[in-house]
């Protein structure tokens, strides 16, 4: 392989689970994400040189971005190496994907600068090395939405089978990122082993609506089944006043609200963006009162996911 060459991506954050769909739905957002620069080197290794924004390792035995690299080398059999430098644009433990954007930038670029070997879909897997790393568990409906964009729905782990699902034009997303941190192992720890059958017929329904919802435009169907029976009744007391949140932004017209990830992020949908920006007043006047800082998007589903700046 040519050695110098250079490719700057942008990844974004996402939302995974969306509501009911817990490890097998996510969406991706604009605007917001991660920012990589990898520059291929003769010699084999990774090199981690700068990682701005925030406190992580340059070990990339120790960073995502080291541990997806690696793997597209071993299996590409790539026999030089890579330099890069990250500046991270989602709070890790934010429940927006930070681990899932590095590991689709670094997916992607190495793919790139090796001459493109493997379509998009098949960089998945070897994002999902990095989100094993991250949170002990190689979920991929953060970094599926990362590197492809729009819904995407997890049919299957084993085999891997993603789907990918337009979504409807007046669909908007409020995030709201409250800064405090919320482990994915730990929010995963909390959950139950075992559903009532009962709960998981509800859900399963939920599921149903929300992709049916979703691939007609139904707006009032994606709302009513925006319902978590199973996974947000638990992680939700991680959260501070998430049911204020969500019993205000329902009132001021949001279609529905769940928590985003693991947390501690809360997402809503809303038809429109200036429904969207309602929510976004309620969110932000809930958490200014609190005297919590917070972050907060508005934002379209994001169509493209990883790209080449």
């Amino acid at each position: 392989m040519e050695t110098g060459k250079e490719i700057s991506v942008f990844a974004p954050a996402s939302v995974a689970n969306v509501t009911c769909g817990f490890d097998i739905l996510g969406f991706p957002l604009n605007g917001t994400g991660d920012k990589l620069w990898m520059k291929s080197i003769p010699e084999p290794v990774i090199k981690i040189k700068t990682i701005k924004g925030f406190d992580l390792p340059l070990d990339p035995e120790k960073n995502v971005v080291g541990v997806v690299i690696k793997k597209f080398m071993q299996d590409m059999h790539i026999k030089t190496g890579f330099e890069l430098s990250i500046r991270k644009g989602v709070k890790p433990g934010s429940g927006m994907g930070s681990s899932a954007a590095s590991a689709a930038a670094a997916a992607f670029a190495v793919n790139e600068l090796t001459g493109k070997p493997l379509a998009t879909k098949d960089l998945i897997k070897y994002a999902m090395e990095g989100e094993k790393l991250a949170s002990g568990n190689a979920h991929a409906d953060n970094v599926a939405p990362a590197l492809l964009g729009n819904f995407i729905l997890i049919r299957s782990y084993d085999p891997l089978d993603i789907i990918q699902l337009d979504a409807p034009e007046e669909l908007y997303c409020t995030v709201v990122h409250p800064h405090i941190q919320v482990k994915t192992e730990d929010s995963r720890m909390i959950l139950k082993k075992q559903i009532p059958l009962k709960k998981a017929i509800e859900q399963w329904g939920n599921v149903a609506g929300l992709i049916t919802g979703i691939l007609t435009s139904d707006y009032e169907l994606i709302g009513r089944s925006m319902k978590d029976v199973i996974i947000e009744p638990v992680r939700s007391i991680l959260i501070p006043k998430f049911d204020e949140v969500k019993s205000s932004v329902m009132k001021a017209g949001a279609l529905g609200c769940g928590i985003s990830g693991s947390g501690p992020s809360i997402f809503t949908f809303s038809q429109g963006e200036k429904n969207a920006a309602k929510v976004q007043r309620k969110m932000s006047h809930i958490y200014k009162t609190l005297g919590v800082d917070f972050d907060i998007y508005v934002s379209r589903i994001n169509k493209q996911g990883t790209q080449v700046l």
